[in-house]
């Protein structure tokens, strides 16, 4: 693991759709580049930190419609308990942004919460839209009206 990184990006995480593996390792960059904000002095984290949190936002909205539209298309029954999640998240992430950004936030605090989420949302709730998606590809059973991911 290099200085300075909270995370690393490990194969078991994969849910095997190209696309979605680069974004969540995007993901994982951005939550390094705010934890390596944390371990700056505290303007110049202070200042990091708000920078690379608006993009770290504006990027989970953007990956987080990729992989609904996916589940969607593939006719996953999970879907709308999936968009559930994600909708809950953004929302709790836009609050500690208000937070810190009203002096009432602690960043580290933050980049454990979000490390956390991304980890176990992957781990749990990702591979299983992943297998359902991998399971009706190897028995044909994608719809042809149903794009493919």
């Amino acid at each position: 693991m290099e200085e300075g990184t909270y995370v690393e990006w490990k194969d078991e995480y994969s849910v095997k759709i190209p696309l979605i593996d680069d974004q969540h390792k995007e993901l994982i960059r951005l939550t390094n580049q705010l934890y390596a904000s944390c371990l700056e002095g505290d303007d110049q984290a202070r200042a990091y930190f708000k920078e690379v949190i608006r993009s770290t936002v504006n990027y989970i909205k953007f990956h987080f419609g990729a992989e609904e539209r996916i589940m969607s298309n593939a006719g996953y029954p999970q879907f709308a308990e999936h968009k559930k999640q994600h909708e809950s998240f953004v929302k709790r992430v836009l609050e500690d942004v208000k937070k810190f950004e009203g002096g009432k936030a602690v960043p580290y605090v933050f980049v454990n919460y979000l490390r956390d989420w991304i980890l176990n949302h992957i781990a749990v709730h990702d591979k299983a839209y992943s297998a359902y998606i991998m399971e009706r590809k190897q028995t044909g059973t994608l719809s042809a009206n149903k794009r493919e991911p």
